[in-house]
Order: C-alpha cells, then structure tokens, then sequence
C-alpha cells in the first residue's frame, strides 16, 4: 500500500481532492452530490461549468490538465478527478 499523504494536513491525499471537489460541486450546484455521480449525464455539469471545474481543480491542487488529459472522461466523476490529480502529482493512493 503506497499511501499518499498531504504533508500539511496528514490526510491521504485522495480522501482530500475527494472532499476537496464534492464539497465545491455541491456549493455550485447546491445538490448533494455521490463521488461516484456520473456529473454529466445527471445534468450538474454544463460544458461550461466542466471549464471552472478544470480551473479549480489546477489551482487547487497545483496540476496542469493538458493535452490527452483533457477529456470527458477524467471529469465524468469526482473519482475520476481524483485518479487525474494523483496521477498527475506522480503519486497513487492506494
């Protein structure tokens, strides 16, 4: 098990971007949302809300999401995001 950690808070990295992103999405669109809510066929995210998503989610977590990245799919759910940033941070917590 290589667990990553957020040398700040202590908490495992993914368990952060997860609640990191669920509690923005539910500010945003005032629902409750699940980490594994398909974003987009539920209706919560619009083409243009995924564009404010991806910026929050690079300024949140330090990452540029570019190239073969950038595709529906790593935005489809909060797991997804997560997945990205932990990939993308060169690290998995699993």
């Amino acid at each position: 098990m290589n667990a990553s950690v957020n040398e700040t808070t202590g908490t495992p990295a993914a368990e952060q971007v997860r609640t990191t992103m669920l509690e923005f999405l539910e500010e945003r669109t005032r629902q409750p949302v699940e980490a594994d809510t398909d974003l987009f066929a539920s209706g919560l995210v619009s083409s243009m809300f995924a564009m404010e998503l991806l910026v929050h989610l690079e300024r949140s977590f330090g990452v540029a999401v570019a190239g073969p990245d950038l595709k529906l799919d790593n935005f489809r759910t909060v797991e997804a995001m997560t997945e990205l940033v932990l990939r993308l941070r060169g690290g998995a917590d699993d």
